[in-house]
Protein backbone atom coordinates (compact mmCIF):
# COMPACT_ATOMS: atom_id res chain seq x y z
CA UNK A 1 0.00 0.00 0.00
CA UNK A 2 1.33 3.74 -0.98
CA UNK A 3 1.93 6.33 1.64
CA UNK A 4 -0.64 8.36 -0.01
CA UNK A 5 -3.62 5.58 0.42
CA UNK A 6 -1.95 4.82 4.15
CA UNK A 7 -2.19 8.46 4.39
CA UNK A 8 -6.21 9.04 3.00
CA UNK A 9 -7.38 6.02 4.84
CA UNK A 10 -5.58 7.63 8.25
CA UNK A 11 -7.55 10.64 8.03
CA UNK A 12 -10.87 9.16 6.90
CA UNK A 13 -10.78 7.09 9.88
CA UNK A 14 -10.64 10.28 12.10
CA UNK A 15 -12.91 12.20 10.44
CA UNK A 16 -15.25 9.34 11.09
CA UNK A 17 -14.31 9.04 14.59
CA UNK A 18 -14.91 12.72 14.73
CA UNK A 19 -18.29 12.45 13.42
CA UNK A 20 -19.15 9.94 16.07
CA UNK A 21 -18.62 11.88 18.81
CA UNK A 22 -20.47 14.61 17.79
CA UNK A 23 -23.66 12.75 16.90
CA UNK A 24 -23.05 10.85 20.13
CA UNK A 25 -23.27 14.15 21.78
CA UNK A 26 -26.22 15.41 20.04
CA UNK A 27 -27.70 12.84 20.94
CA UNK A 28 -26.57 12.61 24.66
CA UNK A 29 -27.70 16.68 24.83
CA UNK A 30 -31.07 15.92 22.88
CA UNK A 31 -32.09 13.47 25.30
CA UNK A 32 -31.23 15.53 28.53
CA UNK A 33 -31.91 18.78 27.23
CA UNK A 34 -35.58 19.00 26.36
CA UNK A 35 -38.63 17.35 29.22
CA UNK A 36 -41.31 16.02 27.18
CA UNK A 37 -44.02 18.49 27.10
CA UNK A 38 -46.68 18.49 29.40
CA UNK A 39 -50.71 18.05 28.55
CA UNK A 40 -52.87 21.37 29.94
CA UNK A 41 -55.95 21.19 31.19
CA UNK A 42 -56.82 24.81 31.46
CA UNK A 43 -60.40 24.72 32.04
CA UNK A 44 -61.54 20.91 31.47
CA UNK A 45 -59.70 18.66 34.01
CA UNK A 46 -58.70 14.96 32.83
CA UNK A 47 -60.06 15.56 29.18
CA UNK A 48 -59.03 16.95 26.18
CA UNK A 49 -55.11 17.90 26.80
CA UNK A 50 -53.57 20.08 25.22
CA UNK A 51 -49.99 21.68 24.44
CA UNK A 52 -49.83 25.65 25.02
CA UNK A 53 -48.86 27.26 22.43
CA UNK A 54 -48.69 31.06 23.84
CA UNK A 55 -46.61 32.32 20.99
CA UNK A 56 -48.35 30.55 18.02
CA UNK A 57 -49.87 33.18 15.58
CA UNK A 58 -53.78 33.35 15.51
CA UNK A 59 -54.74 33.34 19.17
CA UNK A 60 -58.22 34.27 20.37
CA UNK A 61 -59.24 37.31 21.59
CA UNK A 62 -60.05 37.34 25.18
CA UNK A 63 -62.98 39.68 24.64
CA UNK A 64 -64.87 37.78 22.51
CA UNK A 65 -67.41 35.08 22.77
CA UNK A 66 -66.60 31.93 20.47
CA UNK A 67 -70.16 30.16 19.59
CA UNK A 68 -69.48 26.52 18.44
CA UNK A 69 -71.36 23.81 17.19
CA UNK A 70 -69.86 20.71 17.27
CA UNK A 71 -71.49 17.67 15.10
CA UNK A 72 -70.56 14.68 16.49
CA UNK A 73 -70.91 11.19 14.30
CA UNK A 74 -67.94 9.47 13.90
CA UNK A 75 -68.44 5.99 15.27
CA UNK A 76 -67.43 4.86 18.53
CA UNK A 77 -63.90 3.38 18.05
CA UNK A 78 -62.98 1.86 21.36
CA UNK A 79 -65.62 1.15 23.54
CA UNK A 80 -63.12 1.26 27.02
CA UNK A 81 -62.23 4.68 25.20
CA UNK A 82 -64.14 7.80 25.71
CA UNK A 83 -65.34 8.92 22.20
CA UNK A 84 -62.95 10.82 20.33
CA UNK A 85 -65.05 13.60 19.10
CA UNK A 86 -66.10 14.44 22.46
CA UNK A 87 -62.51 14.31 23.67
CA UNK A 88 -61.83 16.93 20.97
CA UNK A 89 -64.83 19.00 22.06
CA UNK A 90 -62.83 19.35 25.52
CA UNK A 91 -59.54 20.14 23.82
CA UNK A 92 -61.00 23.17 22.37
CA UNK A 93 -62.31 24.16 25.72
CA UNK A 94 -59.04 24.02 27.14
CA UNK A 95 -57.07 25.48 23.62
CA UNK A 96 -59.07 28.38 24.72
CA UNK A 97 -58.37 28.72 28.02
CA UNK A 98 -54.79 28.33 27.51
CA UNK A 99 -54.99 31.56 25.49
CA UNK A 100 -56.92 33.18 28.87
CA UNK A 101 -60.43 32.91 27.08
CA UNK A 102 -62.75 32.14 30.45
CA UNK A 103 -65.79 29.72 30.17
CA UNK A 104 -68.21 32.59 29.97
CA UNK A 105 -66.73 33.03 26.48
CA UNK A 106 -67.76 30.01 25.21
CA UNK A 107 -70.75 29.35 24.20
CA UNK A 108 -70.02 25.76 22.65
CA UNK A 109 -73.09 23.22 21.94
CA UNK A 110 -72.13 19.26 20.72
CA UNK A 111 -74.62 17.49 18.56
CA UNK A 112 -74.03 13.76 19.21
CA UNK A 113 -76.18 11.45 16.16
CA UNK A 114 -76.03 8.05 14.37
CA UNK A 115 -72.44 6.16 14.86
CA UNK A 116 -71.71 8.20 17.77
CA UNK A 117 -74.99 7.87 20.04
CA UNK A 118 -73.90 4.97 22.01
CA UNK A 119 -71.04 7.26 23.61
CA UNK A 120 -74.38 9.20 25.28
CA UNK A 121 -75.95 6.27 26.83
CA UNK A 122 -76.15 5.90 30.82
CA UNK A 123 -74.26 3.57 32.15
CA UNK A 124 -76.46 0.26 31.87
CA UNK A 125 -77.32 0.89 28.99
CA UNK A 126 -74.10 1.27 27.40
CA UNK A 127 -72.48 -2.05 29.17
CA UNK A 128 -75.68 -4.10 27.97
CA UNK A 129 -74.76 -2.62 24.54
CA UNK A 130 -71.64 -2.12 24.34
CA UNK A 131 -70.14 -4.69 26.76
CA UNK A 132 -68.19 -2.27 28.98
CA UNK A 133 -67.90 0.77 31.67
CA UNK A 134 -69.31 3.52 29.37
CA UNK A 135 -65.95 5.92 29.64
CA UNK A 136 -68.09 8.97 28.08
CA UNK A 137 -69.87 9.48 31.78
CA UNK A 138 -67.17 11.81 33.36
CA UNK A 139 -66.51 13.79 30.06
CA UNK A 140 -70.13 14.69 29.76
CA UNK A 141 -70.16 15.58 33.18
CA UNK A 142 -67.66 17.73 32.97
CA UNK A 143 -68.51 19.28 29.80
CA UNK A 144 -71.61 19.98 31.02
CA UNK A 145 -70.30 21.34 34.17
CA UNK A 146 -68.26 23.74 32.09
CA UNK A 147 -71.27 24.98 30.71
CA UNK A 148 -71.27 22.92 27.40
CA UNK A 149 -74.72 22.08 26.45
CA UNK A 150 -74.57 18.21 25.22
CA UNK A 151 -77.54 17.21 23.25
CA UNK A 152 -78.50 14.25 21.19
CA UNK A 153 -80.69 13.54 17.82
CA UNK A 154 -84.13 12.42 19.12
CA UNK A 155 -84.25 10.39 15.57
CA UNK A 156 -81.10 8.41 16.64
CA UNK A 157 -82.56 7.35 19.83
CA UNK A 158 -85.66 6.35 17.76
CA UNK A 159 -83.98 4.05 14.98
CA UNK A 160 -81.87 2.56 17.95
CA UNK A 161 -85.32 1.70 19.55
CA UNK A 162 -83.89 3.83 23.39
CA UNK A 163 -85.94 5.40 25.57
CA UNK A 164 -85.44 8.67 26.84
CA UNK A 165 -84.21 7.39 30.07
CA UNK A 166 -81.34 5.40 28.63
CA UNK A 167 -79.14 8.22 28.25
CA UNK A 168 -76.76 10.03 30.22
CA UNK A 169 -78.68 12.27 32.30
CA UNK A 170 -76.78 15.32 31.29
CA UNK A 171 -77.69 15.12 27.54
CA UNK A 172 -80.61 16.94 26.16
CA UNK A 173 -82.92 15.57 24.27
CA UNK A 174 -83.23 17.37 20.48
CA UNK A 175 -86.27 16.12 18.08
CA UNK A 176 -83.93 15.81 15.34
CA UNK A 177 -79.64 16.78 14.56
CA UNK A 178 -80.78 17.97 11.58
CA UNK A 179 -83.10 20.84 13.37
CA UNK A 180 -80.49 21.80 15.85
CA UNK A 181 -77.67 22.04 13.54
CA UNK A 182 -80.26 24.43 11.45
CA UNK A 183 -81.00 26.22 14.57
CA UNK A 184 -77.79 26.95 15.58
CA UNK A 185 -76.32 27.48 12.38
CA UNK A 186 -79.21 30.50 11.86
CA UNK A 187 -77.80 31.86 15.12
CA UNK A 188 -74.52 32.49 13.21
CA UNK A 189 -72.55 29.48 15.44
CA UNK A 190 -69.08 27.70 13.74
CA UNK A 191 -69.43 24.63 12.41
CA UNK A 192 -67.41 21.59 13.19
CA UNK A 193 -67.49 18.18 12.17
CA UNK A 194 -66.12 15.49 14.88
Amino acid sequence: MTFLKKYAIIIAMAVLAVLAIIAAANVEHASTSHEPPKLSHSLIEHYGGTFPRPDAAEQPELDKTYKVIFDVVSPVKDATKPHGGLERVARAVNIFGDAGVPLDHLDFVVIVHSKAAPSIFNADTYEAREGAKNPNTGLIKALTDAGIKVIVCGQTLNHLRLDDDQIDSNVIIAPAALSTLAIYGNKGYAYEQL
